[in-house]
Parts: structure tokens; C-alpha cells; sequence
């Protein structure tokens, strides 16, 4: 066992009880965490059973199957087939689970000022710090890269994320590029890859050939996301992916503004080059030997 293992085991152990986790009936409310954790999801908007496994860390479906059952005996949900795609199974809250879902939340909230009350503001202010680093942080390292297709819904929302924001950046118009579908980003010559958390994108990037080498197009980290090292991460799968690819090189452009991406790139061993394109959006250039 390793210091930062036995850190962050030691947090598990002791937060998870003293949030009410271990109890039979979590915060009182008379289920158990797991299936009140299920309740609560639903509560926030998980409209199926699939959405309810994606935003749980993909939980085992018979195991989610058997708490929305308890759920249903209660009488706190309903779960129907979806009409438009019988494959699927839509969850909703009763008016009985709205009013379970309220409680809950209250409960959850005295509780978290049980344990806050004895603290001082200036160590609130600690805490709060260091919870929000440390979510946003095993958040990122739970995350896993997944290739999809360029048209696929989860990229084309991850790459809407992406001009939208260079378009505030900078003036860039959808316009000027679409994005719908890139045949130099599917295989076998090309790949694009969305990083996910809850079922929401919240990185993407691509690879392509380009003029005899590899190129990275359309990377994006969600802003929420920057700082946790999510940026280098994807750029180094996009570089293994390269590689895989048969290049030995990739080189990449993009523009002055956009200061966070060139110091990853930077960081990462990427060198400024002249420029090697047409791209009227770009002013800088870089290059990077892999392997």
C-alpha cells in the first residue's frame, strides 16, 4: 500500500460512514444508500433505466433492476417501456417518490450541516476547497476515452461544445467548416474519441493523416473539466492512437487566444514550427516526434 492509496482509503472508509452510507436506512428515509442513491437520480432527471447505470458508473443492470423493483413496491416509481423504442425502460417519480425525493434532500442537507456547524468559516472554506479539488480530480481519473464515430450524437455534441467556444473565442462560425461528417476522422485513416462523465461529453479530440504525417484536430476540454489534467490525458491517447496509425510525428495548429491548450501542448514536448496549412483560423504551429 502506497501513501496517496492509503490516503485516499482511509478518506473512504471514514466519509462514507459518517454520511450515513452504512446505515439500513440512509438518513433515516428507510432504504438503503444504494437504492435511495437510485431515488435521487431519478429525481434529478434520469428519464431510463440506461441513463440511471451511465450516471451510477455503469451499475449491473440486474442489480439496478432489483432496486427500482423495491422502488416500484413502495410505490415510488413507475417503470414502463419507452413507445418509441420498446427496448428501453422509462422511470418516473410518483407523487408519493416526489415527496420521498424532498425528504431525502432535506435530510441530506442537515446532515451536511451536522457536519459543517462545528466548523470554523475559515476552515469551511478549507474544506470546501478541498472536496471540489479532490471530486474533480477522481472524476477525471475515473473517466474512459472511448473512440466514436465523427456523426455519432455524443461527438457531434462534444464538437458543438467545441466551435461554440471557439466561436466566443474568436469569431470562428460553423460556417466557415461543418462539422457533421468527417470522413478524415473515421478509420482507417483517421479517429475521434469522447470522453464522457454521466453521459455528458466533456472532452473530444481527433487524429488524422495529413500531408505524410499525423495531425490533432478538434480538441476541447469542457472548462469545468480544465486543471485536472484532462487535456493531457486525451492528448496523449490521441498520440498512442497516432502511433498506431503509423506515424512518428503529428503536428497540430490552433490559435493565439486559446492560451490553455498551447500550454499543454507545450508541456507536453510539442515545439513551435512554421506554418504547414491553409487553416485562416490558425497562428501557431506545432510538431512533436513520437515514440
Amino acid at each position: 500500500m502506497t501513501v496517496d492509496t492509503s490516503v485516499m482509503r482511509k478518506f473512504n472508509m471514514s466519509y462514507v460512514r459518517r454520511v450515513g452510507a452504512l446505515e439500513d436506512s440512509f438518513l433515516g428515509s428507510g432504504l438503503p444508500y444504494g437504492t435511495a442513491r437510485i431515488l435521487y437520480e431519478i429525481g434529478l432527471g434520469a428519464g431510463t433505466v440506461q441513463e440511471l447505470r451511465i450516471r451510477l458508473g455503469g451499475l449491473d443492470s440486474g442489480y439496478v433492476s432489483r432496486m427500482l423493483r423495491t422502488l416500484e413496491t413502495k410505490g415510488y416509481v413507475t417503470v414502463k417501456p419507452d413507445p418509441a423504442d420498446g427496448r428501453r425502460r422509462l422511470v418516473e417519480l410518483t407523487e408519493d417518490g416526489l415527496k420521498q425525493w424532498d425528504d431525502l434532500e432535506r435530510r441530506s442537507e442537515e446532515r451536511a450541516h451536522q457536519l459543517l456547524d462545528p466548523l470554523t468559516p475559515r476552515q469551511r472554506d478549507r474544506l470546501n476547497e478541498a472536496l471540489a479539488t479532490a471530486d474533480l480530480l477522481v472524476r477525471a481519473a475515473t473517466i474512459t476515452i472511448e473512440q466514436v464515430d465523427p456523426r455519432d450524437p455524443m461527438a457531434q455534441e462534444a464538437m458543438g461544445h467545441y466551435f461554440a467556444e471557439i466561436g466566443d473565442r474568436f469569431g470562428f462560425t460553423v460556417g466557415d467548416e461543418g462539422f457533421g461528417d468527417d470522413p478524415s476522422l473515421r478509420p482507417p485513416h483517421g479517429a475521434f474519441f469522447v470522453a464522457a462523465s454521466d453521459g455528458a461529453p466533456v472532452a473530444c479530440g481527433g487524429v488524422r493523416e495529413f500531408d505524410g504525417t499525423g495531425e490533432i484536430k478538434r480538441m476541447w476540454v469542457d472548462p469545468a473539466w480544465r486543471g485536472a489534467g484532462l487535456g493531457s490525458r486525451l492528448l496523449r491517447h490521441l498520440e498512442a492512437e497516432a502511433l498506431r496509425l503509423g506515424h512518428t510525428v503529428v503536428r497540430l495548429d490552433t490559435r493565439d487566444v486559446l492560451s490553455e491548450a498551447i500550454g499543454v501542448y507545450e508541456r507536453a514536448g510539442y515545439e513551435r514550427i512554421d506554418r504547414y496549412n491553409d487553416n485562416p483560423h490558425a497562428t501557431h504551429f506545432f510538431r512533436k516526434e513520437l515514440g
